[in-house]
């Protein structure tokens, strides 16, 4: 029997007392307590396809275990809705197609909302930039660049009219 930790989390809002190896990545963990929309990739930190904010944060959940993360906010894609409506950077991946086989739609979702937490009206190279660790076989990119401006663009109206 392995030996385990408690740490606890903040999960898409709610307050989680997590046991867990010591050597288990976030990714594992996350998976292991029913958070499926957490994709594993190439569980190396190649591909982003694991990518979970901390504390508004994109990182690779396959790279970070679960208990260096005591007391920290991990947000999922899922984590983002707004009660039953999709979160602008959901709605605008869907209206833009940027979601294809939809494998690693997570993983650059999560990553430009991070890019949108620290930059507002981002610019095509702050996209490039902020996505550059995430891969995609099917979109081209284009369409997820289309997305992102999107988003930022009625994120700042939102912020405008608060």
């Amino acid at each position: 029997m392995r030996e385990t930790e408690t740490t606890t989390l903040e999960i898409n809002g709610r307050t989680r007392e997590i046991a867990a190896p010591p050597n288990q990545t976030l990714l594992e963990t996350l998976r292991e307590h029913g958070y499926f929309e957490v994709k594993s990739g190439c569980e190396k930190g190649d591909c982003g396809a694991c990518a979970v904010l901390v504390d508004g944060e994109a990182v690779d959940s396959c790279l970070t275990l679960t208990g260096t993360l005591e007391g920290r906010a991990i947000t999922t894609v899922a984590g983002l809705k707004r009660g039953e409506e999709l979160h602008p950077l959901q709605a605008a991946f869907v209206k833009f197609g940027s979601i294809q086989c939809g494998y690693c739609t997570p993983g650059l979702i999560m990553a430009a909302q991070s890019l949108l937490n620290e930059t507002p009206e981002p610019s095509d190279e702050d996209i490039r930039l902020a996505l550059s660790g995430n891969l995609c076989r099917c979109t081209g990119y284009t369409k997820v660049f289309d997305a992102v401006q999107e988003a930022a663009r009625v994120l700042r109206e939102e912020e405008s009219a608060s």
